[in-house]
């Protein structure tokens, strides 16, 4: 048994049996693989043609997000323009409320004054009045009064 030939022999046989286990193993994993790259082409077809209207799709969405982000921005700063404007006309309001409210009791404490002089003092007599001048009849004039 040391004869090197056959050991060689009995080596390259070996070798090659395990060769063809290796084959035997590895066409199914091949044919696995060609199916994996087709379906991988498949993809990167379908991506090539739906990708770019995607991306046209999505950079339309954001500029029609911005131009209506724009437009509540405005309508925030008119509707805060608006709450300002009624803010001051509720100040206003309210001050002229108060004015309106210091008149009336300015008004109700100067009757109340007025009613109570009014009741606190007897009415004195009468001034006697003056004989007010009062223009003859037409017929009559002062001289002829004075005949009669």
């Amino acid at each position: 048994m040391s004869d090197p030939i056959f050991w060689l022999g009995f080596s390259l046989l070996l070798v090659a049996v395990s060769l063809t286990a290796v084959l035997v193993a590895a066409v199914p994993a091949l044919q696995e693989l060609a199916r994996a790259a087709r379906s991988a082409e498949k993809l990167f077809d379908t991506l090539r043609r739906e990708f770019p209207p995607t991306l046209e799709a999505i950079r339309l969405t954001g500029l029609e997000i911005s131009e209506l982000t724009d437009d509540l921005n405005e309508g925030v700063k008119s509707a805060t323009e608006v709450v300002k404007q009624v803010d001051h006309s509720l100040s206003s309001a309210r001050q002229q409320a108060s004015k309106v409210g210091m008149g009336t009791r300015s008004v109700v404490a100067g009757v109340k004054a007025a009613w109570q002089t009014w009741h606190r003092y007897p009415a004195l007599s009468p001034r006697p009045r003056e004989q007010s001048f009062k223009p003859p009849l037409s017929n009559e004039t002062p001289e002829n009064k004075d005949h009669r």
